[in-house]
């Protein structure tokens, strides 16, 4: 969290409504580990990451969706999961990412 917090204070000063997506679980090999953080704003500026880019544009569409709806999502990307190979998380592993609105 700390790698985006200034991006984070930068976008709630300016008004911006966000969404923040944290990587809550891991099975076998992941591409970051839990913990990991993107953020996301309802004008499509994103910091940080959860898959190092494989999942980030599924997660981003859904961090939309979590803005304008109001309600958290949790999502899972794994090998089996024929979105993760669209998206390109192909290490062997699964994810799991909760997405909800940034409550300051």
């Amino acid at each position: 969290m700390n790698d985006i917090l200034p991006t984070l204070e930068h976008w709630r000063a300016a008004g911006e409504k966000i969404a923040l997506a944290t990587v809550v679980r891991t099975v076998g090999s992941s591409p970051r580990g839990i913990g990991a953080k993107m953020a996301v704003t309802a004008s499509e500026k994103m910091v940080g990451s959860v898959s190092g880019g494989c999942v980030e544009g599924a997660v981003s569409e859904e961090a939309l969706e979590v803005l304008w709806t109001g309600r958290p999502k949790l999502l899972t990307f794994g090998v089996d999961d024929a979105e993760a190979w669209a998206v390109g998380l192909s290490c062997g592993g699964t994810i799991e990412v909760f997405v909800e609105p940034l409550d300051w």
